[in-house]
Protein backbone atom coordinates (compact mmCIF):
# COMPACT_ATOMS: atom_id res chain seq x y z
CA UNK A 1 0.00 0.00 0.00
CA UNK A 2 0.78 3.43 -0.90
CA UNK A 3 1.51 6.06 2.45
CA UNK A 4 -0.78 8.28 0.31
CA UNK A 5 -3.68 6.12 -0.70
CA UNK A 6 -7.34 7.51 0.68
CA UNK A 7 -8.04 6.79 4.07
CA UNK A 8 -4.48 6.45 5.61
CA UNK A 9 -3.23 10.14 6.11
CA UNK A 10 -4.99 13.21 7.15
CA UNK A 11 -4.47 15.99 5.20
CA UNK A 12 -3.02 19.01 7.92
CA UNK A 13 -6.28 20.95 7.14
CA UNK A 14 -8.29 18.19 7.73
CA UNK A 15 -6.40 16.82 10.79
CA UNK A 16 -8.88 17.33 14.30
CA UNK A 17 -5.32 16.91 16.02
CA UNK A 18 -4.61 20.26 15.16
CA UNK A 19 -5.94 23.25 17.16
CA UNK A 20 -5.33 26.03 15.68
CA UNK A 21 -4.13 27.51 18.86
CA UNK A 22 -0.66 28.24 19.77
CA UNK A 23 0.08 27.00 23.62
CA UNK A 24 1.79 29.61 25.38
CA UNK A 25 3.54 28.74 28.35
CA UNK A 26 5.08 25.27 29.56
CA UNK A 27 1.72 24.03 30.81
CA UNK A 28 -0.61 24.35 27.93
CA UNK A 29 2.32 23.41 25.50
CA UNK A 30 2.58 19.45 28.03
CA UNK A 31 -1.41 20.11 27.80
CA UNK A 32 -1.25 20.72 24.29
CA UNK A 33 0.59 17.45 23.69
CA UNK A 34 -1.27 15.26 25.37
CA UNK A 35 -4.79 16.16 24.15
CA UNK A 36 -3.03 15.28 20.76
CA UNK A 37 -2.16 11.83 21.84
CA UNK A 38 -5.84 11.64 23.28
CA UNK A 39 -6.98 12.33 20.34
CA UNK A 40 -5.13 10.22 18.38
CA UNK A 41 -6.34 7.19 20.54
CA UNK A 42 -9.53 8.15 19.03
CA UNK A 43 -8.77 8.26 15.87
CA UNK A 44 -6.72 4.79 15.83
CA UNK A 45 -9.83 2.98 17.09
CA UNK A 46 -12.25 5.20 14.83
CA UNK A 47 -14.20 2.95 12.54
CA UNK A 48 -13.51 -0.55 14.22
CA UNK A 49 -16.12 -2.98 15.26
CA UNK A 50 -16.03 -4.28 18.76
CA UNK A 51 -14.34 -7.72 17.58
CA UNK A 52 -11.24 -5.93 15.61
CA UNK A 53 -11.13 -3.12 18.75
CA UNK A 54 -10.59 -6.48 20.70
CA UNK A 55 -8.27 -8.49 18.90
CA UNK A 56 -4.78 -8.97 20.20
CA UNK A 57 -1.63 -8.55 18.83
CA UNK A 58 0.23 -11.81 18.93
CA UNK A 59 0.31 -14.87 21.15
CA UNK A 60 0.33 -14.83 24.04
CA UNK A 61 -0.03 -10.90 24.07
CA UNK A 62 -3.31 -9.50 25.70
CA UNK A 63 -2.78 -6.14 23.70
CA UNK A 64 -5.44 -4.77 22.11
CA UNK A 65 -6.57 -1.72 21.03
CA UNK A 66 -9.78 -2.41 23.46
CA UNK A 67 -7.15 -3.27 25.95
CA UNK A 68 -5.09 0.44 25.57
CA UNK A 69 -8.61 2.56 25.88
CA UNK A 70 -9.34 0.27 29.20
CA UNK A 71 -5.46 0.63 30.44
CA UNK A 72 -5.37 4.56 29.60
CA UNK A 73 -8.57 5.01 31.43
CA UNK A 74 -7.33 3.39 34.56
CA UNK A 75 -3.58 5.63 33.89
CA UNK A 76 -5.23 8.74 33.45
CA UNK A 77 -7.75 7.97 36.92
CA UNK A 78 -4.41 7.02 38.71
CA UNK A 79 -1.85 10.07 38.02
CA UNK A 80 -4.97 12.78 38.46
CA UNK A 81 -7.14 11.55 40.78
CA UNK A 82 -5.49 9.46 42.34
CA UNK A 83 -1.96 10.37 43.12
CA UNK A 84 -2.76 14.16 42.57
CA UNK A 85 -5.96 14.50 44.99
CA UNK A 86 -4.51 11.50 46.93
CA UNK A 87 -7.65 9.13 47.39
CA UNK A 88 -7.17 5.57 47.28
CA UNK A 89 -10.05 4.80 44.51
CA UNK A 90 -9.33 2.70 42.37
CA UNK A 91 -9.88 2.25 38.76
CA UNK A 92 -12.64 1.81 36.38
CA UNK A 93 -10.57 -1.64 35.56
CA UNK A 94 -8.99 -2.70 38.40
CA UNK A 95 -9.32 -5.18 41.04
CA UNK A 96 -7.27 -5.91 43.99
CA UNK A 97 -4.87 -8.48 43.17
CA UNK A 98 -5.64 -9.10 39.74
CA UNK A 99 -3.11 -7.66 37.31
CA UNK A 100 -3.91 -6.69 33.58
CA UNK A 101 -7.66 -6.67 34.48
CA UNK A 102 -7.53 -3.48 31.73
CA UNK A 103 -5.73 -5.88 28.66
CA UNK A 104 -7.37 -9.63 29.89
CA UNK A 105 -10.90 -8.64 30.03
CA UNK A 106 -11.20 -6.48 26.97
CA UNK A 107 -13.47 -9.04 25.35
CA UNK A 108 -15.54 -7.99 21.78
CA UNK A 109 -18.55 -7.37 22.98
CA UNK A 110 -20.59 -3.58 22.37
CA UNK A 111 -21.12 -3.75 26.22
CA UNK A 112 -17.39 -3.89 26.69
CA UNK A 113 -16.46 -1.20 24.15
CA UNK A 114 -19.42 1.08 25.39
CA UNK A 115 -17.93 0.79 28.96
CA UNK A 116 -14.03 1.59 28.16
CA UNK A 117 -14.96 4.67 26.19
CA UNK A 118 -16.92 5.95 28.49
CA UNK A 119 -14.72 5.38 31.56
CA UNK A 120 -12.00 7.01 29.33
CA UNK A 121 -14.36 9.92 28.56
CA UNK A 122 -15.10 10.29 32.19
CA UNK A 123 -11.40 10.35 33.13
CA UNK A 124 -9.99 12.57 30.63
CA UNK A 125 -12.90 15.01 31.59
CA UNK A 126 -12.19 14.84 35.49
CA UNK A 127 -8.47 15.26 34.59
CA UNK A 128 -9.14 18.50 32.53
CA UNK A 129 -11.08 19.66 35.31
CA UNK A 130 -8.30 19.08 37.57
CA UNK A 131 -5.47 20.31 35.81
CA UNK A 132 -7.35 24.01 35.14
CA UNK A 133 -6.39 24.42 38.53
CA UNK A 134 -3.34 22.69 38.89
CA UNK A 135 -0.01 24.39 39.22
CA UNK A 136 2.74 22.42 37.72
CA UNK A 137 5.27 23.22 40.55
CA UNK A 138 2.90 21.95 43.48
CA UNK A 139 4.32 18.41 44.97
CA UNK A 140 2.42 16.22 45.73
CA UNK A 141 3.11 12.89 47.95
CA UNK A 142 3.80 9.86 45.99
CA UNK A 143 5.61 6.08 46.53
CA UNK A 144 7.51 7.63 50.02
CA UNK A 145 8.50 11.21 48.60
CA UNK A 146 6.50 13.48 46.84
CA UNK A 147 5.96 14.61 42.87
CA UNK A 148 5.65 17.43 41.20
CA UNK A 149 2.20 17.97 38.68
CA UNK A 150 4.84 18.87 36.19
CA UNK A 151 6.17 15.28 36.62
CA UNK A 152 2.88 13.60 36.31
CA UNK A 153 1.68 15.63 33.36
CA UNK A 154 5.47 14.40 31.46
CA UNK A 155 4.76 11.10 32.72
CA UNK A 156 1.42 11.38 31.20
CA UNK A 157 2.46 12.47 27.70
CA UNK A 158 4.74 9.87 27.79
CA UNK A 159 2.75 7.11 28.79
CA UNK A 160 0.51 8.00 25.54
CA UNK A 161 3.31 7.98 23.28
CA UNK A 162 4.68 4.74 24.05
CA UNK A 163 1.09 3.36 23.60
CA UNK A 164 0.33 5.10 20.22
CA UNK A 165 3.49 3.56 19.17
CA UNK A 166 1.26 0.00 19.79
CA UNK A 167 -2.19 1.72 18.78
CA UNK A 168 -0.35 2.35 14.97
CA UNK A 169 0.93 -1.17 14.93
CA UNK A 170 -2.45 -2.56 16.47
CA UNK A 171 -4.08 -0.63 13.78
CA UNK A 172 -2.16 -1.91 10.73
CA UNK A 173 -2.90 -5.51 12.03
CA UNK A 174 -6.24 -5.23 12.26
CA UNK A 175 -6.90 -3.97 8.63
CA UNK A 176 -3.57 -2.82 7.08
CA UNK A 177 -4.52 1.59 8.48
CA UNK A 178 -1.32 3.22 8.54
CA UNK A 179 -0.54 6.96 9.39
CA UNK A 180 -3.49 9.17 10.26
Amino acid sequence: MSSTSTGMWVAPEQDPRTSGIDPVGEKETLWEYLCRYRMTLVLKCEGLDAEQLARRSVVPSTLSLLGLVRHLANVEHHWFTRVLSGTRDPGPFERHGVEDVDFDEAVGTEECVAEAWSAWHAAVEAADERMAHEDLDREVPFDGGTVEVRDVVIHMVEEYARHMGHADLLRECVDGRIGL
